[in-house]
């Protein structure tokens, strides 16, 4: 496969478990790793190594401030000019980023997941193409709900507490207006097989030129 002179980028935005991730990681798979390297916002949260324990319990994950948009900006250039960049990876079980990297090498599209990726400006305008995925609400509480219960070690009131204080007006702050900047809005993402179905005939011919 020849690489294309840049990337094609793409960003995959919807608010808190809503299939944005599923429909990635379907799209990564179907795709092949030499094809399409994958990016997750969560890996970009800001750095609280000395931050106390239970006040990043308090933190809010869902507001814009959350995030380390320059060293993604910086990753997204870096991978754009060919080289391989070092993604943190994130735990969720300690609410910081571990001490661990995640090497990611340069393809020929480059996929960018996450509940912000169509806010924030200076990452929005990279995109080649935003899809915005859009679930309703109680279907994602629930998939929240489960998910944070069994992957996270979260109790179900401490889930509800940040739904409601944070994780809820967030959605409707920030994420939900951003649905606005995409060019294509995919019904319940993962699960949308028609929708899976015409995005990946692009990535094909885009992996395949």
């Amino acid at each position: 496969m020849s690489l294309h002179p840049r990337p094609f980028l793409i960003g995959v935005a919807g608010g808190t478990c809503s299939g944005k991730t599923t429909l990635s990681e379907k799209l990564a798979v179907l795709a092949g790793g030499e094809h399409l390297a994958l990016i997750k916002l969560d890996s970009y949260y800001v750095s609280s190594h000395d931050t106390p324990f239970v006040d990043r319990e308090r933190m809010n994950y869902d507001h814009p401030d959350a995030f380390d948009w320059q060293l993604l900006n910086d990753h997204l250039a870096a991978l754009a000019a060919g080289a391989t960049v070092p993604v943190p990876v994130y735990d969720f079980t300690i609410h910081d980023r571990s001490n661990e990297v995640r090497m990611v090498k340069p393809a020929s599209i480059v996929v960018v997941e996450g509940i912000l990726v169509l806010w924030e400006p200076q990452l929005r305008e990279r995109f080649d193409l935003k899809v915005f995925v859009d679930t309703d609400a109680d279907l994602r509480f629930i998939r929240r709900l489960k998910r944070d219960v069994a992957e996270r070690g979260r109790t179900p009131d401490s889930i509800m507490q940040q739904y409601l204080e944070t994780v809820r007006p967030a959605h409707e702050q920030f994420i939900e207006p951003s649905k606005r900047y995409a060019d294509v809005i995919f019904p319940e993402g993962g699960m949308n097989e028609p929708a899976i179905t015409m995005l990946l005939a692009r990535v094909k011919e885009l992996a395949n030129p």
